[in-house]
């Protein structure tokens, strides 16, 4: 009989559920992914990511004439992904000197590398003058003072990072645009830091950089924010950030076509037209492009029913950060009717994937998918309880390829002297 159940926006594009209801992304069979590569496993739609990097890039070229779209790197820090946004011709955003490492070793030109971050180290700032990447975004005085010192009679160019007072409404772990916040100089001290730039010898301050936080849903607070901003002077580049959010479970974010309209238009209307636009989306290229794959150890039911699986915080951090939410299926059973929770193997009752889902009949073995885990997911990752982190599979025209191997009990001991 033939499979009706449609999918959720969560899942990666090209997704389905074959005629025997098995989900199936970039054509390939996730029972038969889970039993090639184990679980847990990043599983990524090499399609999703080319269409969402291309889809934002024509949204900007239907509306402005000078932007440059820039991969926000945090988001998925895996040199598989650098090289395909590297191949679709975005730029990129780095925040640390190993994320600049990984960009260059995915060939990114250093020229549309902007490297961001709220306390680059000495070494740091060094690797991105010695890497001549394009634009650092500096975010504080002592940051300026570093840099003068740094320069050696080169010449960088660097924008700056304010704070423009307008939150976006997010949690507040993933809100940045506030007064109160670590990032960047707030609007008062802004002129100031303008001046000291513009007189620094070898700093060529080409323009200002907001970004006013994460999965967003509402296009007004960047309406506000560039209004904000364009007090403070006129200059040739404006970095509006990223942003936009994804689709996780019952979300519905604003289109790229949307996301894109709103920003245009503020900068059009508060800037003028001679502007270079910088965007930085991150979630909005990775999140929807991965399902997290797992495989059920265990079914135990007190007051609740819990699916005990073989990952967890170690694998996707963000529930347990901020009480994300995720959709949890059965890989070849999409629906049921058994309220659960999904629990990680963890030493920690916090350790919960998804509260109350609903599953078909969750039993040992069973392999379970979690879409929309592609930002943040293997960025997060980490050992605890000595767990290896998972494997980054590839997968395209039903083919699949390992670009991120499972790490092994070894490599835990590697760093022991």
């Amino acid at each position: 009989m033939a499979v009706t159940q449609q999918l959720s926006p969560a899942y990666p594009q090209p997704s389905r559920l074959d005629e025997r209801g098995v989900l199936e992304i970039g054509g390939c069979d996730a029972l038969e992914l889970a039993r090639e590569f184990g679980t847990p496993a990043y599983v990524v739609s090499e399609d999703d990511l080319r269409g969402r990097a291309r889809a934002m890039l024509a949204a900007y070229g239907a509306r402005a004439e000078r932007f440059e779209v820039v991969f926000a790197s945090k988001a998925f820090p895996c040199t598989a992904v650098y090289r395909v946004f590297a191949e679709e011709g975005l730029g990129c955003d780095v925040a640390s000197g190993g994320e600049l490492a990984m960009a260059l070793a995915a060939g990114f030109d250093p020229a549309r590398i902007y490297f961001h971050g709220n306390a680059k180290s000495v070494g740091e700032l060094r690797a991105a003058l010695d890497a001549r990447v394009g634009t650092i975004v500096v975010d504080n005085g002592d940051e300026i003072a570093r840099l003068e010192a740094l320069l050696g009679g080169r010449t960088q160019r660097v924008l700056l990072r304010v704070t423009p007072d307008v939150r976006g409404e997010t949690h507040a772990a993933i809100s940045t645009g506030q007064a109160d916040s670590k990032f960047g100089v707030s609007m008062a001290d802004a002129p100031a830091a303008i001046a000291r730039l513009q007189a620094a010898p070898g700093l060529d301050l080409a323009g200002l950089h907001f970004h006013i936080g994460s999965q967003l849903l509402d296009v007004v607070p960047y309406l506000r924010a560039v209004a904000a901003v364009a007090e403070l002077g006129d200059f040739p580049i404006v970095n509006v950030g990223g942003g936009l959010g994804a689709a996780y479970t019952d979300e519905r974010p604003p289109s790229i076509e949307e996301y894109v309209a709103a920003k245009v238009d503020a900068v059009q209307a508060h800037l003028g037209l001679d502007r270079v636009i910088v965007d930085e989306p991150g979630r909005a290229l990775v999140a929807n492009s991965t399902v997290t794959l797992y495989t059920v150890q265990s079914v135990k039911r007190n007051v609740s029913t819990w699916v005990g699986v073989d990952g967890g915080m170690s694998d996707n951090l963000r529930p347990m950060l901020y009480g994300a939410r995720y959709e949890v299926q059965v890989a070849d059973r999409f629906g049921g009717d058994v309220l659960c929770h999904v629990a990680g193997k963890h030493c920690e009752s916090g350790d919960v994937i998804a509260r109350d889902v609903m599953l078909d009949d969750p039993r040992p073995g069973d392999v379970l998918v979690t879409p929309a885990t592609g930002a943040y997911g293997h960025a997060l990752a980490n050992n605890y309880n000595g767990v290896p982190r998972p494997p980054v599979v590839f997968v395209k025209d039903g083919d699949a390829r390992l670009v991120v191997r499972r790490e092994t009990s070894e490599d835990l001991l590697a760093r022991d002297v």
